[in-house]
């Protein structure tokens, strides 16, 4: 069982901050590939300068999305992807206001949000671990 904890402890984080980072990226690649339809989407949902703020979300996640792959600045990229996912459950998924067809659908969607935003809250606190490129002297391992 040792030798199990300890290789959780090496390659863990690691796993974990891909398995997060993931989502991010494949999302960021998605919105490329559909700039027109994403930005509508989102006027549709009432957000002002859509195109504007399309670019800066892309760019969050995939720059985001590898930084913190790498775990180069990743307490940062972590807080910024915490906000981020918290607005986007707000603004995208909110299943109090649906109608009965997708309350549960959007309430699943939301329920992600908050499962990714504890995966972000717990990089902020304990790092990238080790095997990333920005430990710090909060880090473990």
């Amino acid at each position: 069982m040792n030798v199990l904890c300890e290789l959780l402890q090496k390659y863990g984080p690691l796993a974990a901050r891909i398995l997060l980072a993931q989502i991010f990226i494949i999302s960021g690649i998605g919105k490329i590939a559909s700039f027109a339809g994403t930005a509508g989407f989102m006027a549709g949902a009432g957000l002002p300068f859509a195109p504007v703020l399309l670019t800066l979300t892309i760019a969050l996640e995939l720059g985001g999305g590898i930084l913190l792959m790498l775990g180069w600045q990743a307490r940062w990229v972590a807080a910024a992807f915490f906000g981020f996912t918290f607005l986007t459950a707000m603004i995208f998924h909110p299943f109090w206001n649906s109608d009965p067809a997708s309350i549960f659908g959007q309430m699943n969607n939301f329920m992600k949000n908050l499962a990714i935003m504890g995966g972000m809250l717990y990089v902020v606190v304990h790092g990238p671990g080790p095997l990333s490129l920005g430990r710090d002297s909060f880090d473990k391992g």
